[in-house]
C-alpha cells in the first residue's frame, strides 16, 4: 500500500468534518430565524404588499435550510481540503458571509429596515459569488453546492426590492417601539 489514506478513509474523515459543519450552519440560520418572527407570524409582514413571485410562507424555511445544509456540505469539503492554497480565504470568506447572512432575517424582519435589508442581500451575493470562486478553486463540487444558494439571494434581492418599491415607508408601517418583533434573550 503506497497510498497515505485510503479511500475509506478520506470518506470518513469528510463525514466527521460533515457531521460538525452542518448541524453548525443550520443551528446558526434557525437561531438567526427565531429572533424574528417571519412569514405570516409576522403582523408587519403581513401587513405589506408583495411582489408577484413571492413564494408561499412554506417554501422558505424549505429553501433555508436545503440551503444552510449545502452549506455546511460544502463549508465541510473545503475544511477537508488540508493543504490548499486558498484554503484560509475560502473560510474566511465563509465566515463573513454566513455572519451577513445571519444580521438579515433580524433587520428586515424585526427592525423592519427594508432598504438596509436590500444592501445585506447584495452584500451576501457578493460575498457568496466571490465564495463561489474560491471554492471552485479548491474543490468544484463545493463551489457547484453554492449554486442554489445564489439563485436564492437573486429571487431574494427581487422579493426585498419589491417590497421595498411597493410599500413606501415600509420602515414606519408598524410603530418601532410598541411592535418590534426581536425577542430579548
Amino acid at each position: 500500500m503506497n497510498e497515505i489514506a485510503s479511500q475509506q478513509q478520506l470518506r470518513l474523515a469528510f463525514l466527521r468534518w460533515a457531521v460538525v459543519t452542518v448541524p453548525f450552519v443550520l443551528l446558526l440560520g434557525f437561531t438567526a430565524a427565531r429572533l424574528a418572527p417571519a412569514g405570516s407570524q409576522n403582523a408587519w409582514y403581513a401587513a405589506l404588499v408583495k411582489p408577484p413571485l413571492t413564494p408561499p410562507d412554506w417554501a422558505f424555511p424549505v429553501a433555508w435550510t436545503t440551503i444552510y445544509i449545502l452549506l455546511g456540505l460544502a463549508l465541510a469539503m473545503i475544511l477537508h481540503a488540508r493543504g490548499a492554497r486558498l484554503r484560509g480565504v475560502a473560510i474566511l470568506l465563509f465566515a463573513v458571509q454566513l455572519a451577513v447572512n445571519l444580521i438579515w432575517s433580524p433587520v428586515f424582519f424585526g427592525m423592519h429596515q427594508v432598504t438596509l435589508a436590500l444592501g445585506i442581500v447584495a452584500l451576501m451575493f457578493a460575498l457568496t459569488l466571490a465564495m463561489t470562486v474560491v471554492f471552485a478553486r479548491i474543490r468544484m463540487l463545493a463551489a457547484v453546492l453554492l449554486v442554489p444558494y445564489l439563485a436564492w439571494l437573486l429571487l431574494a434581492f427581487y422579493l426585498n426590492y419589491g417590497i421595498m418599491a411597493l410599500n413606501p415607508g415600509a420602515e414606519t408601517l408598524a410603530p418601532s417601539g410598541s411592535t418590534t418583533q426581536i425577542i430579548k434573550l
